[in-house]
């Protein structure tokens, strides 16, 4: 339907310009509303928002590198392990979780904990210095390998994993957010490559909606540009509180939703 074209473009352009300043590119965000709100069917909507992530992550990461924030190895570092991460997840989307039931408890289980721990971190900040080091690379690599694989289940790029955990060891968020937006952009293209090859071994709804993903990533696109750009003039502590604030709502509403 064509009003679930525009609903999805308007979404994606919100999300993404309040997510984009802290390294998330608002996939989190939007998969609610795709399932809930668009009605993209279980497990269609995980390849959908990895979708969105394509389109969209070019937005903010060219004003990044346009910056000169993507400098540095951090970036390389995380992209070199979702990427096998995020292909584990998509098979055991697809053939482990397939029902919206489980799917919803998954997406409570994900959001619940990450919301309060938003907020939590904001509260109580970390009193490391904010030129912390990076995990050491074994540490790293565990760390990028998980996040890929939950992004690959949930269909997030990792980032609104990879940039609280970041955070907490003090690294400052201009140097967290190009790095975090980076893996999402190419784990997702890996995860939605991924489910494209497991729709013609699967039956059901596999394939991601194309029309609806190229809508949503169209406004990230947008939004990421613009949330990339007012990174420096957002108030991040109340960005913080706000997205961890939703993220727990967010939980809730589906915990509600499968347990009823």
């Amino acid at each position: 339907m064509e009003w679930t074209i525009w609903a999805g473009f308007a979404a994606g352009l919100l999300i993404s310009t309040v997510t984009a300043p802290v390294g998330v590119s608002g996939a989190v965000f939007l998969l609610p509303v795709q399932l809930s709100v668009l009605g993209v069917p279980s497990p269609a909507v995980t390849p959908t928002n990895l979708l969105f992530n394509v389109v969209a992550g070019p937005g903010a990461l060219w004003r990044y590198r346009r910056d000169g924030a993507l400098r540095g190895p951090l970036a390389r570092r995380l992209v070199a392990w979702t990427l096998p991460g995020v292909t584990a997840g998509a098979a055991i989307r697809v053939f482990a979780l397939p029902g919206p039931g489980v799917f919803r408890l998954l997406v409570a289980a994900f959001l619940l904990p990450l919301g309060a721990w938003l907020c939590w971190r904001t509260l109580r900040p970390a009193r490391k210095p904010t030129d912390a080091a990076e995990p050491s690379s074994p540490a790293l690599a565990a760390l990028a390998l998980t996040v890929g694989v939950v992004g690959g289940i949930y269909g997030i790029g990792g980032g609104s994993l990879l940039g609280p955990i970041l955070a907490a060891r003090g690294m400052p968020m201009p140097r967290i957010a190009p790095a975090t937006l980076a893996a999402t952009f190419t784990t997702s293209i890996a995860g939605a490559a991924a489910y494209a090859v497991l729709a013609l071994a699967s039956r059901g709804p596999v394939a991601p909606d194309w029309w609806l993903g190229l809508a949503c990533g169209l406004g990230g696109l947008i939004g990421g540009y613009l949330g990339a750009h007012l990174q420096s003039h957002l108030p991040e502590t109340a960005l913080r509180l706000l997205l961890g604030t939703l993220a727990a709502a967010l939980g809730v509403l589906y915990a509600a939703q499968a347990l009823s």
